[in-house]
């Protein structure tokens, strides 16, 4: 029989950082991963860490995330790289918010830095110089290996700081026992805890089905590809272009963008994707590129199926900002995250101390190390 104070179903970012925290407090920790390794959309995203893109609430959570990462980093190799971050305005809208979230960003105290076209074309070399108006650019964000990373945070919590990990280890159900609770799983393996934390990403059926079909949960489906790697071709850090200054949550709150926002096509085919155009190279020299996003509700059946007009369209808009020295796809590939249509992340206590975290959106990778700090503290009643 083993014994815990805290049991984490799931493997992924959000699983392992409240795992990081409970070991930081000294706690007893098991983490539960159903598969024989995460396969959901910890290991399925670009590995960028923005904090940028965040509204002030998930920007204090990220720069926390950055803090940590670095720690982890320090501790053991895990793919942390610093280039940085930069967002590519292609037109004077777009540029305009740049210069006012630049203000937005030097009242939070958070470092950017405007570039002008000439600089955004001298430091990325490749950028096309008819899309290019200017960029702001993120000095301390960093990127992750997406394959990798929870890989190595899980072997450093596990060799360093005393977590249990049971991989491959399904659990379907959860019983009272005393003031404990049993794990019921496909492995017979006796596992019990005083508290128990379900971070199940998008896997709404395992456990709780009901809670999730009644919930304002919903899957989020994005495309993504990689290049063939060409190493001659460096890109630094994390590249976001102007379909995504028009997107990401940081940008509401500059002054003009409800504006911008009312006179965009709604018909267009990158709006009802979705899609924004992100780039990020791999160690290898391969260039990650995508992505879109197509919604279902908690429950629903999610196609799986590649849509080839979508990956052709990313490339095509793709060629339009960047001089890759080719754009050879070598694989394409689905991520399915969970989001909540009317909060940040969703979080429920089903019983005394079983608690269900999920719905972190897109914000996984970015917020999830410095959002479980809180969260756990809530949940230890700290």
């Amino acid at each position: 029989m083993h014994h815990f104070d805290i049991a984490i179903i799931g493997g992924g970012m959000l699983g392992i950082a409240h795992a990081y925290h409970a070991l930081e407090a000294g706690l007893k920790v098991a983490v539960i991963e159903k598969d024989p390794q995460p396969c959901g959309a910890t290991v399925r995203n670009f590995g960028q860490i923005v904090p940028s893109g965040m509204d002030s609430r998930w920007q204090a959570y990220g720069r926390k995330s950055l803090d940590i990462y670095h720690k982890l980093q320090a501790q053991g190799e895990i793919s942390l790289r610093q280039g940085g971050s930069i967002y590519i305005a292609s037109d004077e809208e777009e540029m305009n918010l740049l210069e006012e979230l630049a203000q937005i960003n030097k009242a939070d105290d958070y470092e950017s830095r405007l570039l002008s076209r000439a600089e955004c074309l001298e430091q990325y070399p490749g950028l096309r110089a008819d899309y290019v108006l200017g960029g702001l650019y993120f000095p301390q964000e960093v990127t992750v290996d997406p394959r990798q990373a929870i890989h190595h945070i899980t072997r450093l919590l596990w060799e360093q700081k005393g977590l249990h990990y049971f991989a491959h280890t399904w659990v379907f159900g959860i019983e009272e026992q005393g003031e404990r609770y049993s794990l019921l799983n496909n492995r017979g393996t006796k596992i019990e805890a005083e508290k128990v934390i379900i971070c199940s990403g998008s896997d709404f059926q395992s456990l709780y089905p009901e809670i999730f079909a009644g919930s304002p949960l919903q899957s989020v489906k994005l495309q993504m590809l990689i290049t063939r790697p060409q190493p001659q071709r460096r890109i630094k850090g994390s590249i976001l272009t102007g379909w995504t200054i028009r997107r990401y949550e940081s940008f509401e709150f500059c002054p003009s963008f409800a504006r911008v926002k009312a006179k965009e096509d709604a018909q267009a085919f990158n709006r009802q994707l979705g899609i924004h155009i992100l780039f990020k190279q791999a160690d290898d020299g391969s260039v990650i590129l995508g992505d879109s996003h197509e919604y279902w509700d908690a429950g629903e059946a999610v196609d799986f199926r590649i849509d080839q007009e979508i990956n052709d369209f990313i490339v095509g808009a793709a060629r339009k900002i960047y001089d890759l020295d080719h754009y050879d796809i070598q694989k394409s590939w689905i991520g399915i995250y969970s989001q909540c249509k009317d909060r940040d992340v969703f979080e429920m206590e089903v019983h005394p101390n079983v608690h269900i975290v999920t719905g972190i959106g897109g914000k996984g990778m970015t917020g999830s190390l410095g959002y479980a700090e809180q969260h756990l503290n809530k949940i230890l009643g700290r």
